[in-house]
């Protein structure tokens, strides 16, 4: 079976985007796919963070990976630090990375804009991205569209190392979802959902409570036609939520079209929340569970020696390779 790896910073928690975007695909790649998940703290202090936060996201993340339905039988759950390996590869591939490329990258820009102090963290993030993905021969790395530029580079940073010390990377593939790669915010929704938006109304988690998630739904934008219909030029808005709706329910847009044409939006808007928490409820129990449980350690234990050992054959190949310390 092919190996994937993909990663998510425990930074708050999980929004619909994210849940859409990639955990999901997490879910179903894992029947078919050699997985390996991971939780990036250590991509999640390239900004400042309260480690007591932190921690707790940490937990809260991995418990909402297995409440998803992510299965430790059949795939690798485990925490970016606990796996030495990766920040040591990371300054292996700083060093075949070029300061222009990374200054190119859009999330760096983004991030350090307006900025009067930049961490050299951020700068070089990609490259420690680059490490987490070939530190398991990772053949297919299922992400959202944000992050297609970074893949790009691990891509290039995989290909010059090879040519430079021989064929020790696997060149990994991205897969991008057709549908659901970018949920948008639901009061502005030309910007990306996001956990970090200050408008809390902007924005759907997966733990959100039955009264709030409706709440959130009934104050999404859309417009002042009263026509529910798909139109990502003319209606945003009521396309976002169309998508929402399509992507959770299972249904097709055109038969959602259909089943509310000429009922307006309120409706729309009420039948769009009772599809996200009766989606979410079986959720929520299994998160409650784990996070409350023994369990979840277990889990993380298992998975970081499972990675552990993988990632420490790779490495020792990549610094045979580079020339460093005795060779044995």
């Amino acid at each position: 079976m092919a190996k994937i790896f993909s990663g998510i910073q425990p930074t708050g928690t999980i929004t619909l985007g994210n849940y859409l975007g990639a955990i999901r695909q997490f879910i179903e790649l894992q029947n078919d796919h050699e997985g390996l998940f991971c939780i990036v703290d250590q991509h999640a202090i390239t900004v400042p963070q309260d480690r007591l936060e932190l921690r707790k996201n940490i937990r809260n993340l991995a418990a909402i990976y297995l409440a998803a339905g992510l299965n430790p039988n059949k795939s690798t759950l485990f925490i970016q630090s606990e796996v030495p390996a990766h920040a040591q590869l990371g300054w292996i591939m700083q060093c075949n990375s070029y300061i222009g490329e990374l200054e190119r990258m859009t999330q760096f820009k983004d991030k350090s804009e307006g900025k009067d102090a930049v961490s050299a963290a951020l700068l070089t993030y990609p490259p420690l991205m680059a490490a987490d993905i070939l530190l398991y021969g990772t053949e297919l790395v299922p992400v959202g569209e944000d992050q297609k530029q970074h893949l790009e580079l691990t891509r290039d940073l995989a290909t010059r190392f090879n040519n430079k010390y021989g064929p020790v990377f696997v060149i990994p593939e991205v897969q991008i979802p057709k549908v659901g790669a970018r949920i948008r915010s639901l009061q502005d929704p030309n910007k990306k959902m996001s956990k970090s938006d200050p408008n809390q109304k902007a924005t759907i988690t997966v733990l959100d409570p039955e009264n709030l998630m409706t709440k959130k739904i009934k104050s999404a934008v859309t417009d002042s036609e009263g026509i529910v219909k798909y139109d990502l030029t003319n209606k945003l808005g009521v396309s976002n939520l169309l998508d929402i709706y399509s992507l959770v329910s299972g249904k097709s847009i055109a038969s959602i079209e259909a089943e509310y044409d000429g009922r307006g939006y309120g409706d729309f808007k009420s039948g769009l929340a009772e599809v996200l928490v009766n989606h979410f409820k079986p959720l929520q129990e299994k998160y409650n569970h784990y996070i409350n449980s023994t369990e979840l350690d277990d889990i993380l234990d298992e998975g970081a020696e499972r990675a552990n050992k993988v990632a420490s054959k790779i490495l020792r190949k990549v610094e045979n390779a580079v020339g460093l310390g005795r060779k044995r």
